[in-house]
């Protein structure tokens, strides 16, 4: 890509923090009432969010999928959908591409930083096996296109300021918060510049000897003249919490307060809407789905936002329009009877382009190997997308006279703790599988893993190419619980079809759960690989989902 660098005197010319500056006249609407908590019930975490004229966009992690930083809009909070990623790949080292018995699970980029400044979108982030922080640019963030900069060393979980006078600064660490200043092109950090901002930001909720985490996730926002730094803490026996430091200069001193705590819902920043309200978007732990957004009424007392219901807590309901649902703006089905891919499908790792075609077979999406794979985790080109709550349903079409033998391909539910429905040739004969790694006894996720080996459940021997294969999830809430882990009912079935119609149950009940070194809620994966002699193919006609 182009590395070409935004002037000093461009991010002087419209220096805007966050969400916080509205570009044009405030406009009166009536709130409307009906969007519920969680606005998006699905992975969405690190969020980081502004507003510019009467439009909003967020970015989010998703780690070692590809393409990545998705970029997603909404004209009113409530119904969003994806518009652009900020980069394809950022490496090809051999855990980017699944080589090697390598990976990057629960690595990749995490949480990145959008901001609006002169004109141009920027969004930074980083990532843990290039150990390189990046900065992404563009003045049309709808069209994908990005000039990519990047330098050493990788800043995790920052925020970045740009001031008035042209320069620009990131904050960043966990307990211990560091300032320093980015050189104006993006390329590195300013020798001699970095100073401890704040020594311990999870001293208002306890002090770092009673933090399990003692303020990380920094983001930062300017709002009538003072700086307010917000980060997640979580003390010992309790749950995540949002402090919120301010002060008057961007160097300090900064003075700090616990702002909210209810749910475990927490890190994230503040959006203003067009006509002056004020909303916390937030994330909290929900098991096997993921971490899903919540939004938090504000208001200001004091200088310092007030988050939460009448009650301080999180609302069931928001005074904003009612949701459309996910579909298709973030989850969506796919006839594979285009040229491209929709937005909504991510690469587990970094695809090989060669061994993947929407174009060998018009109307199928065609997926191909080149070698030899034992573990499902390690095979490439899976495409994945979001799963959802309350419930989802999740089926592909698939076309399988093309394995070769000791092929696998199927739908899966991909995470930490896999499963899935598939098609295996064994000496010619194929049969439909059902494979998961759930280990024997009850497995409640966290850390470290504890999961089982991967093995077949269950078999059943097939004369047709043509099967129809289905995954349905239950993610329904059972308690508020704010740790990590299960805390839904977090189960999925799944099924298998000769005609599309009569679906047939196969194996037992797959517990989703919630795993350290995935980082991740689970994925339907569409997936290919060959265990004996590479060379075959597997041909997906289509891709639905529903709720």
């Amino acid at each position: 890509m182009k590395n070409r660098f935004l002037s000093v005197a461009a991010i002087a010319a419209a220096v805007l923090l966050g969400s916080c500056a509205t570009q044009t006249a405030p406009q009166q609407q009536e709130p409307q009432t009906g969007c519920t908590n969680p606005v998006l019930w699905t992975d969405i975490p690190d969020l980081s969010m502004l507003r510019v004229g009467d439009t909003y966009y967020m970015t989010s992690t998703t780690m070692h999928l590809n393409p990545g930083v998705p970029v997603m809009k909404s004209k009113d909070l409530s119904n969003w959908e994806i518009v652009s990623y900020c980069y394809d790949i950022l490496g090809n080292q051999d855990e980017t591409m699944l080589i090697g018995g390598k990976n990057t699970y629960g690595k990749g980029s995490w949480a990145s930083c959008i901001r609006y400044v002169g004109g141009k979108y920027i969004v930074s982030t980083f990532d843990q096996v290039t150990d390189k922080t990046y900065f992404f640019v563009t003045d049309n963030i709808e069209s994908g296109k990005w000039e990519r900069h990047e330098f050493e060393p990788s800043l995790h979980d920052h925020t970045v300021v740009f001031e008035e006078d042209g320069r620009v600064y990131m904050i960043n660490g966990n307990g211990r918060l560091t300032i320093r200043e980015i050189k104006p092109d993006f390329s590195g950090i300013v020798d001699g510049t970095e100073k401890v901002l704040i020594e311990d930001a999870g001293l208002p909720a306890g002090g770092r000897e009673q933090m399990m985490l003692n303020g990380e996730g920094s983001q930062m926002f300017k709002i009538n003249g003072k700086y307010y730094l917000f980060n997640i803490v979580w003390p010992r026996g309790g749950m995540r919490t949002v402090v919120c430091h301010r002060a008057d200069n961007l160097f300090g001193p900064y003075e700090g307060k616990v702002v909210f705590q209810d749910k475990g819902v927490a890190q994230g920043g503040l959006v203003d809407t067009p006509d002056g309200r004020w909303f916390a978007y937030l994330f909290g732990d929900r098991g096997g789905v993921g971490r899903i957004p919540y939004w938090v009424p504000v208001e200001w007392k004091d200088g310092w936002p007030v988050i939460g219901d009448a009650n301080g807590k999180v609302p069931d309901t928001l005074a904003l329009p009612k949701s459309k649902g996910l579909i298709p703006g973030i989850v969506d089905g796919d006839e594979f009877d285009g040229d491209k891919l929709k937005l909504v499908w991510q690469w587990n790792h970094n695809p090989v382009n060669e061994l993947w075609s929407l174009s060998e077979r018009k109307g199928f999406m065609r997926l191909k190997t080149d070698r030899t794979d034992t573990l499902f985790t390690q095979s490439r080109n899976m495409l994945t997308q979001r799963t959802f709550g309350p419930k989802c349903n999740g089926s592909v079409c698939l076309d399988a006279s093309g394995l070769n033998d000791g092929d696998v391909a199927g739908l899966a539910l991909l995470a930490g703790q896999f499963g899935y429905v598939g098609v295996v040739n064994e000496g010619g004969k194929k049969s439909i599988v059902m494979v998961d790694n759930m280990p024997d006894g009850e497995q409640t996720g966290g850390w470290p893993p504890k999961r089982g080996t991967q093995h077949v459940v269950a078999s059943v021997p097939v004369a047709a190419d043509v099967v129809y294969l289905k995954a349905s999830c239950d993610f329904s809430r059972v308690d508020d619980d704010s740790q990590i882990g299960s805390h839904g009912v977090d189960t999925a079935e799944f099924y298998y079809s000769l005609d599309g119609k009569e679906w047939k149950g196969i194996g037992h009940t797959f517990k989703m759960v919630y795993m350290l070194d995935h980082f991740m809620g689970q994925r339907y994966a569409l997936f290919y690989y060959s265990t004996k002699k590479a060379g075959g193919n597997a041909d997906f006609d289509w891709y639905r989902v529903a709720y």
